[in-house]
């Protein structure tokens, strides 16, 4: 060979070395669909226990399809559906095939796995391919794979990305060699880079020998959406979605699954309850109650006996509806208040004891215990025996206004049970008082 026709080959295999090493960088305007909901979800559910991606890098992936390498797109793809993929749990191995200029060496490398896969670690492992170079030995990949999965329990995906050229057809008998070991636990796909009817046929054939894969190109799953199909054609199955109460969870995910229709719910498919109250949003007329208190059947702070003053804070929560109450929710005659050394009823109080009166007409089961109260002022014993004699005036009064008797009783309590200061005329005033207990 002449010294120019030397050189001039020197400089061939110096620029297909340059195309080879020219690898870029996947691209960063993908948007993976994420499946990790539709899993949690229920609506998927993964298929494939194992997976192994044959990719090209023979000489043929150095050459340039739409303004870019052969190889930087099958890169791509597998970057594309690594990213995906990745919520799912299984096994994962990456090989490699061609990747040398060599007329003599066959070469075909595992790169990743099989191991449990990482998406991480297995993106990192295809951005070690650098360079498209050699022959074609696909039909040395798919031989080689049977050791790749030969550890591998449950189902398995084989997906080959490649453009199919400068093959003969030994790779689909091998495709039906390694149908033949694994069976029906394997399928067998294949993405097409670029457009060579030769490829794309050849692509065909390989993933017919899988009987249950398909062939697809590489331009129709570039796209999110695309990929996401690809995806789950491959990886997942699709359960019916059964929503009995349509509240978006399927039946088999569903907690509570006889949710009314329109209720919001929370990741288990029972009713939200923000609030923590016991009672879902989509009822709750108090949202914003404070946890730890009793509420009613809206979401409410409860008020059993209506008094105006909540359960939580009710020291009396049986006292009839209609009764006056103080800050406590007990029944106190208001205005009923005596002077010092007296139990008469004077007429200030008849409204106050009318009142009473008009409860017991509305609660005919009605039974109380009228309760009389003095300040400390004077003796012990004998506070206590003003203080039944006040319990006893009202008793008369309400007898008077028509009153079953056997429905009152009377007790004093003397100044045993002050409700304000008895240092003060005013906090004396208080005490002097009469006080009704609801008898159940």
């Amino acid at each position: 060979m002449s010294t120019r026709w030397l050189k001039a080959l020197v400089v061939i295999i110096g620029c297909t070395v340059l195309i080879g090493c020219a690898a870029q960088k996947p691209t960063t305007t993908f948007q993976p669909y994420d499946f990790g909901p539709g899993l949690k979800s229920g609506k998927y559910f993964q298929e494939v226990d194992n997976f192994l991606v044959i990719l090209d890098a023979s000489a043929s992936m150095s050459q340039r399809y739409k303004g870019r390498y052969k190889l930087d797109t099958a890169k791509d793809i597998i970057d594309h559906m690594n990213r995906t993929m990745s919520p799912l749990k299984l096994n994962g191995a990456l090989r490699t095939f061609g990747g040398r200029i060599s007329v003599y060496k066959k070469i075909t490398s595992l790169i990743y796995g099989l191991t449990e896969y990482n998406a991480t670690e297995f993106g990192a492992a295809l951005q070690t391919v650098k360079r498209a170079g050699g022959d074609s030995p696909l039909t040395s990949a798919v031989d080689t794979a049977d050791e790749d999965l030969k550890t591998a329990q449950g189902k398995i995906a084989v997906i080959a990305v490649s453009d199919g050229l400068e093959m003969d057809d030994s790779p689909v008998a091998a495709a039906r060699r390694y149908k033949d070991q694994f069976g029906e636990r394997l399928c067998i796909y294949t993405v097409l880079v670029g457009q060579d009817a030769r490829g794309k046929n050849l692509l065909e054939q390989i993933s017919q020998a899988g009987q249950c894969g398909f062939s697809v190109s590489a331009d129709d799953i570039a796209a999110g959406e695309n990929m996401a199909d690809f995806v789950k054609k491959v990886f997942f199955g699709e359960k019916p979605f059964v929503d009995s109460d349509g509240d978006g969870l399927n039946d088999d995910l569903d907690q509570c699954p006889d949710t009314p229709v329109g209720v919001m719910v929370d990741a288990r498919g029972c009713a939200l309850d923000s609030d923590g109250d016991g009672v879902s949003d989509h009822f709750d007329q108090c949202p914003g109650t404070p946890r730890g208190v009793t509420v009613g059947k809206w979401g409410c702070r409860a008020d059993s006996d209506r008094d105006g003053v909540f359960d939580d804070d009710d020291m009396c929560p049986d006292t009839p509806y209609g009764a006056q109450v103080n800050e406590k929710g007990c029944w106190v005659l208001k205005g009923l208040l005596f002077d010092s050394t007296k139990w008469d009823i004077k007429p200030e109080m008849y409204p106050a004891l009318d009142e009473v009166a008009a409860v017991f007409q509305s609660h005919p089961s009605l039974r109380i215990e009228i309760q009389g109260h003095t300040d400390s002022m004077g003796d012990a014993a004998y506070n206590k025996m003003l203080s039944e004699n006040r319990a006893k005036a009202v008793r008369e009064y309400l007898v008077d206004k028509g009153v079953d008797w056997k429905k009152i009783s009377a007790a004093g309590f003397g100044e045993a049970k002050p409700i304000a200061d008895n240092d003060s005329p005013e906090g004396r005033a208080m005490n002097r008082r009469v006080e009704l207990k609801p008898l159940y």
